[in-house]
């Protein structure tokens, strides 16, 4: 190992290589084959046992400067997203990257530009210039995005976005495959007069929607135009929609199970069933879609919804850097479609028989 590690600075208490090598009764060169990477088919597994027990014993780390000036690596990645880190969604796609990392011993230095192109141009400099390993772009919503400037650069992949001109490997949720999901959630307990509310002019309301009409076309079910209101994503989208679709409507002429573009605008059809005495389930199903944290779990009743994997993104997109970083080959700048789990909770029940 380099001169880096050899001697202990006076008045330190970290522990070297030699240190190690001394513990273990080896050379130096045998610690520096283990931390390396090295120690296949050069030392002997009981070895090998014999200096790992040592560092630990010691409290050994190699020094990353030092293996990143022998590797040409800095063992840190970065991630740049627009508004994801402040925004509620935000935190399992960050831990699933940033334990991902930690798991192969890389560090992630997270940026948020809140949305502004010049920040992100100016974060992706940044860190090239403190030369990480490769980099991940990370968008709030699913969405065709400019690549930040010198993001080529470097390895990288886009995480719950697609670049507008293919260029790079993007991992981003099945949304349409989603949509068939939450069809199947209403056709399975019987339900075959069925609304969707919510939605807008993006890439997830259209794929949500192709999928959930997919899936009810193969039953031989259309839904009727007036019953896809796409409404918006909030609270008082859900409400408003489920108002037009409920309010006046005896009970054999509406919708028995609706499925919401998110858990939000759920939380707007469950509030308009209590406001017109509508139970939910009893009378109506209600499919949510995200999972949204400490929302969908806590409505009454608990939401049964569509998972949006977050963390099985940033999870994905860690790993594809990584193992592009490990190979020096760059990925095929493909997409990624990561399944969207059902978490069943107690808003979707059998149609009721009127």
């Amino acid at each position: 190992m380099s001169g880096t590690e050899e001697k202990r600075p006076a008045g330190s208490g970290r522990p070297t290589s030699r240190d190690v090598a001394r513990l273990a009764g080896v050379s130096h060169t045998a610690v520096s084959f283990v931390f390396n990477g090295r120690a296949e088919g050069n030392l002997s597994p009981a070895t090998q046992e014999r200096i790992r027990q040592a560092a630990a014993q010691l409290g050994y780390r190699p020094d990353p400067v030092a293996r990143g000036l022998r590797s040409r690596r800095t063992a840190v990645i970065g991630l740049v997203t627009d508004e994801i880190a402040s925004s509620p969604f935000a935190g399992r796609l960050l831990r699933g990257a940033m334990e991902t990392a930690w798991a192969s011993e890389h560090l992630v230095l997270t940026v948020d530009s809140g949305g502004d192109p010049a920040k992100e141009d100016a974060a992706v400099a940044e860190l090239l210039d403190r030369r990480v390993d490769g980099i991940i772009y990370a968008a709030m919503s699913l969405r065709r995005v400019r690549v930040p400037e010198g993001l080529h650069r470097t390895h990288s992949v886009l995480a719950n976005c697609l670049p507008e001109d293919d260029s790079l490997p993007a991992v981003v949720p099945a949304e349409r495959a989603g949509g068939r999901t939450a069809a199947r959630l209403l056709l399975e307990e019987g339900h075959r007069r069925v609304a969707m509310i919510g939605g807008q002019d993006d890439i997830a309301s259209a794929e949500r929607l192709r999928g959930f009409r997919d899936a009810l076309r193969a039953e031989g079910i259309t839904v009727a135009k007036d019953w896809a209101l796409r409404t918006g994503g909030e609270i008082s989208s859900g409400y408003e929609g489920a108002i037009r679709l409920l309010d006046g409507v005896p009970p054999d002429r509406r919708p028995t199970g609706v499925f919401c573009y998110n858990d939000r605008v759920a939380a707007g059809v469950l509030h308009a069933a209590t406001r017109l005495g509508i139970a939910v389930p009893g009378d109506l199903s209600v499919v949510g879609y995200d999972d949204q944290e400490h929302m969908a779990a806590y409505l009454t009743p608990p939401l049964t919804t569509v998972a949006l994997p977050h963390r099985a993104m940033g999870e994905a997109a860690a790993r594809l850097l990584l193992d592009s970083i490990d190979t020096g080959r760059t990925p095929a700048a493909t997409t990624r479609r990561i399944a969207c789990p059902v978490i069943s909770r107690a808003s979707v029940g059998p149609a009721p028989t009127w």
